[in-house]
């Protein structure tokens, strides 16, 4: 079968696409026909060796795959050949089929393309759990979220206005600011003079919850700009630059600065994960939320397509197809 490979730790050009061998089954794992595959900023990090994980070399990278089963395990009794479903995986997903273990795979409904089930992992996941477990985003809050037209970005708009909040969209140029708009947020900013902006539109109260997956310099203008007992997310930096934070901030003005790793989560909490995810499929099946898929690329133009990624240049989610 053929698959995206990563030989070594370095520039995302180096990886390759090539022939490798078919994935091994053991007891509790399915075999999947490899439909869609998401593409997801770590992704990028991971194959030039700046991710969390570090993986022995070579490995196939991508976590998020959807497709259908086309072998079982021996021990895997819930799921059957034929049956179509999502999948997490840390590793293995950019190839035409991938083995994974039983539980980390989830049937999709009839209505649910390959596609936008892959959305519904990685990006709604991390938004979900950042809006919901960690941030507890109520009715009628103030939820400002960066990176606003990325598909965690709009997975966070549309979450927030299905919890109730009032949903202000920043994105560094008008037309992400438009994508923005058109996924459910009620005014759109620039990232030019946002603590102002925000002061001006909170009447002076600041902003109760911050989704912020951009790091960098804006993290000190966004920490101005909270309400007491306000929380800011720290979703990640795809400015690539960490922020240090000046903690006599959150003394002074009494809010909380909190971290968000949906990975650690999914093997931490499961049944709360699954839980998510089932809400999730259940807002998709309502019409409630709807990911937007900018466009598919073939798998053999994961490169190029991870370096777009990583320069901030996407516009929802990225799905490469075997």
């Amino acid at each position: 079968m053929k698959a995206i490979v990563c030989n070594d730790f370095g520039p995302i050009e180096n990886i390759e696409y090539k022939e490798v061998d078919e994935p091994k089954l053991n007891r509790e794992s399915v075999l999947i026909n490899v439909k869609s595959v998401g593409v997801n900023f770590p992704d990028g990090l991971l194959v030039q060796g700046k991710y969390q994980l570090k993986p022995d070399r070579p490995f196939i990278p991508g976590m998020e795959i959807a497709g259908e089963i086309i072998a079982v395990g021996p021990d895997v009794t819930n799921l059957k050949i034929g049956d179509r479903i999502a999948a997490l995986s840390q590793l293995n997903g950019y190839a035409e089929k991938a083995a994974v273990k039983s539980s980390s795979v989830f049937k999709i409904p009839p209505s649910m393309s390959f596609d936008d089930s892959c959305a519904l992992l990685c990006a709604y996941g991390t938004s979900h759990y950042a809006l919901k477990q960690r941030a507890q985003l109520k009715r009628n809050e103030t939820l400002v979220v960066l990176g606003a037209s990325g598909s965690t970005g709009i997975a966070a708009i549309q979450i927030g206005k299905i919890i109730g909040a009032k949903v202000i969209a920043v994105a560094s140029n008008s037309e992400k600011q438009k994508v923005a708009k058109e996924n459910g947020a009620d005014l759109t900013l620039g990232y030019d003079n946002l603590k102002d902006r925000l002061k001006e539109i909170s009447d002076g109260k600041g902003i109760d919850v911050i989704f912020d997956p951009v790091g960098g310099d804006i993290f000190d203008t966004l920490a101005r700009t909270m309400a007491r007992k306000g929380r800011l997310l720290v979703i990640g930096f795809a400015s690539g630059s960490i922020p240090k934070f000046a903690v006599n901030l959150a003394l002074v003005k009494e809010f909380s600065v909190v971290g968000v790793f949906w990975g650690a989560f999914t093997r931490a909490e499961p049944d709360e994960y699954k839980d998510n995810m089932t809400e999730l499929f259940g807002w998709y099946e309502r019409g409630f939320l709807k990911p937007l898929i900018e466009e598919n690329y073939h798998l053999s133009e994961a490169a190029p397509v991870l370096k777009k990624i990583l320069d901030r240049g996407a516009k929802g989610k990225i799905i490469l197809k075997p």
